[in-house]
């Protein structure tokens, strides 16, 4: 958790779009005054309720608004919050991503009503009128066929009143995240606000080996101390430098102590194939092809692969608990992660507990800001806040 005291009682924020609660716990750490959530699914605001209301208070007296977007007035929600124009400080939140994520080919996702969801975003901005504002997202809106959406939305700021500074196109694992994850932030300032401290992006704190800097963050940590075998293994397949620097994380509470400890049940075939995958490996290295990989087939090289101990983690995404959607097959065990393990590449904590079935439960985990990322943007954020005076506090000033 960061050091917070800087942020404390200084800084207020409303998350909408929230989830299962990833930038506000990221919020809540720095010290933010994280005053409503937004979020429509029920799931999702069952682990909120249990996770940041509850177990947070009374250091958050956070309102959840279990209520979709769309219904929901911004004014209505500005007048029950007893907030006046232009005193929010941060409002936060990253739309729906699946119209424009990368997995939508062939120009599908250009139209999908989720899109707009961004523009709806920016009706809060323009009722509350923040001092600041950030907007969390995948790096597919900045494809060219979605740039009718982002135009729009950097048009509508300007008009508004607000800079938008370059959308920033950020990797998890240079933040200490144990994953390979790139997400887009975009951050708006209110042109009134004259920041002492005017620094965007984020820099980065975590870099590729052998730079003499703080490393990445690896898969290893997600994971108990492997078997001996497994290590020797490793040994053999893994720069000894490269070995002798990973570290092991705490094992995985049984089912009973934690509910989100929750795995895929495979049939005995599944698990007999899962079984001749090496550690480290792929589909690729086995001779079993199904039909849809079969004749060449080069795609999807991911898909039944193992979790490589000694790198970032793949892209936690809603499927990370079944290994057909990805490498998200156990590094030695025959079987997938499990929501927990997903949990720990998102660095959410392990008392952080997810509501709903395995499904449920991965969407939330899938679609979350990985916490330490949320983190290290909303601190850079919440800077240009709190080091800032608007154009009338400095006339008053000069008067």
């Amino acid at each position: 958790m960061k050091n917070h005291s800087y942020f404390e009682n200084k800084i207020s924020a409303i998350d909408i779009f929230a989830g299962a609660g990833g930038l506000s716990l990221a919020a809540v750490n720095l010290g933010i005054n994280l005053l409503a959530a937004v979020e429509i699914d029920q799931d999702s605001c069952k682990t909120y309720k249990n996770n940041i209301i509850d177990k947070k208070s009374p250091t958050t007296n956070t309102r959840l608004y279990d209520k979709d977007i769309i219904n929901l007035s911004p004014t209505v929600l500005r007048d029950d919050l007893n907030l006046k124009q232009q005193e929010l400080d941060l409002l936060i939140g990253g739309p729906p991503c699946q119209g424009f994520s990368g997995h939508r080919i062939k120009g599908r996702g250009i139209n999908d009503p989720r899109n707009s969801l961004l523009i709806r975003y920016f009706d809060f901005v323009r009722e509350f009128r923040p001092k600041a504002f950030v907007v969390e997202n995948v790096p597919g809106l900045l494809w060219e066929r979605h740039e009718l959406y982002l135009q729009k939305f950097k048009n509508l700021s300007r008009r508004n009143g607000y800079k938008i500074f370059d959308p920033a196109k950020l990797n998890a694992k240079d933040f200490g995240v144990p994953q390979n994850r790139t997400r887009v932030f975009i951050l708006g300032v209110r042109t009134d606000i004259n920041p002492k401290y005017a620094d965007w992006p984020p820099k980065s704190t975590h870099f590729k080996p052998g730079t003499n800097r703080p490393e990445w963050k690896t898969a290893s940590e997600v994971f108990e101390t492997p078997p001996r075998w497994v290590l020797k293994v490793l040994k053999n397949k893994i720069d000894n430098n490269i070995l002798k620097n990973i570290s092991f994380g705490k094992p995985i509470l049984s089912l009973k102590k934690d509910p989100s400890s929750i795995r895929m049940k495979h049939t005995k075939a599944l698990q007999e194939r899962f079984s001749i995958t090496p550690v480290n490996c792929s589909r690729e290295d086995i001779e079993f092809r199904l039909p849809c990989h079969a004749n060449g087939y080069n795609g999807h090289k991911d898909v039944y692969g193992r979790i490589r101990l000694a790198q970032p983690g793949p892209t936690i995404t809603a499927g990370c608990f079944n290994p057909s959607k990805g490498r998200f097959l156990h590094p030695w065990k025959n079987h997938g992660i499990s929501i927990r393990h997903s949990a720990r590449f998102q660095t959410f904590p392990d008392d952080f507990i997810f509501e709903g079935g395995i499904t449920s439960q991965a969407k939330q985990v899938g679609n979350a800001v990985p916490v330490k990322l949320g983190e290290a943007v909303l601190e850079k954020a919440a800077s240009f806040v709190i080091c800032s005076e608007t154009i009338t506090e400095i006339v008053q000033k000069l008067e």
